[in-house]
């Protein structure tokens, strides 16, 4: 005769579906894809700048987008693997990126120090706000694929896994942003395109979390 605690556990495992394994190959694809949909998105619909358009980017442009990208990446491929957690699998590269990335607000901080009406006229402000804003709307599409993923796995640390997500939402948006903004000094791209990844990087902290909790 069957006891309580077999028909318990039967019935438990009669109700298991077969679930497909998060690959971290799949996951990081899924949001380069994402990333690279919204430089098409920025190209198509918003035009490139003209030195690229030219096949003459600017120094600046390359230093400055490639900067953001590396730590959207970073901090992309951290979420993946916070996804399915196990021993010894930590990734601290997202730090490193972070404090290259944080010599751009840096610089312009200094630079304000020495005459804060000429740094905010040389940011733009003009353009400045709406850089920011189609920035975080653009890294929506990273962050949604990253918090799927997260929402199919198992992180331990959400408010750190929505931190990063914001962190590379926002870097991804800014990338993306880059290839239409005409902008190229170190207080616009310090000011504006760094405040974008600030606010997605709250965002993702405040919000994330209550999203991927079951």
């Amino acid at each position: 005769m069957r006891t309580d605690t077999e028909n318990l556990i039967s019935g438990l495992v009669d109700e298991l579906q077969p679930v497909r394994p998060l690959r971290f190959r799949r996951g990081l694809g899924l949001a380069v894809a994402a990333m690279a949909l919204a430089v098409v998105l920025v190209v198509t619909l918003g035009g490139i700048r003209p030195d690229l358009a030219a096949g003459r980017p600017d120094p600046m442009f390359l230093v400055a987008s490639g900067l953001f990208l590396l730590l959207g990446l970073a901090a992309a491929v951290t979420v993946v693997v916070m996804g399915s957690p196990r021993v010894g699998n930590a990734h601290d590269g997202w730090r490193w990126a972070a404090a290259m990335a944080g010599l751009l607000p840096l610089a312009a901080m200094l630079l304000a120090l020495g005459d804060f009406h000429a740094a905010w006229i040389a940011s733009e402000p003009a353009h400045g706000a709406y850089c920011a804003a189609y920035s975080i709307g653009l890294g929506l599409l990273t962050g949604a694929v990253l918090v799927l993923w997260l929402r199919r796995g198992a992180p331990t640390s959400p408010g750190r896994a929505g931190l990063l997500t914001g962190v590379a939402a926002g870097c991804a948006g800014v990338f993306a942003f880059s290839f239409a903004c005409p902008f190229d000094s170190i207080m616009h791209i310090g000011l504006w395109h760094a405040l974008a990844v600030v606010v997605s990087a709250l965002a993702g902290w405040l919000v994330v979390p209550r999203l991927v909790r079951w």
